[in-house]
């Protein structure tokens, strides 16, 4: 993926946005601490089981979304590689299954902009290895699941 990400391609970016009523680094907090990230995020009816969360630049999260389709529990690996870490402005990871040579791995960056009246515009870049899985994953519902990850962190923040 290093060398995919060098260039950003508008063919290949999914872009989400949520306003959020609280300061930036309230939010940004809701993404550094491990319990927090696991009550908040993901799809609505999935639930997370964290395996390993070393949350900080080279660290990693190891997770299981959870849920029950047609009567039958299922489990997604995931994980995520953080990359950088700029407090309360930033955080860029790699996002796929444990699998080192998966290669529908994407590239995500999350930043937070403090407006004047104290809200956080909360944008978050998803950048695919190619068109053509950027067409599949917003056929899945990529769009829809990751706006319903942000109204759980805002459902979160409202605790």
């Amino acid at each position: 993926m290093a060398n995919l990400s060098d260039t950003w391609s508008l063919d290949r970016e999914i872009v989400l946005v949520k306003v959020l009523k609280y300061p930036r680094d309230k939010v940004f907090a809701a993404w550094m601490d491990p319990q927090a990230l696991a009550e908040w995020y993901g799809p609505a009816g999935l639930r997370i089981e964290s395996h390993e969360a070393d949350i900080r630049e080279g660290g990693v999260w190891r997770f299981d979304m959870v849920g029950v389709f047609e009567g039958k529990e299922q489990r997604f690996p995931n994980l995520v590689r953080f990359l950088e870490i700029a407090p309360n402005e930033r955080i860029v990871m790699d996002y796929g299954t444990p699998d080192p040579d998966d290669p529908d791995r994407f590239r995500t960056t999350v930043t937070f902009d403090e407006q004047a009246d104290g809200k956080t515009v909360l944008t978050m870049r998803q950048l695919h290895p190619s068109p053509e899985r950027r067409r599949f994953v917003i056929g899945f519902g990529a769009v829809e699941y990751g706006l319903q990850t942000l109204d759980g962190l805002a459902a979160w923040l409202e605790r």
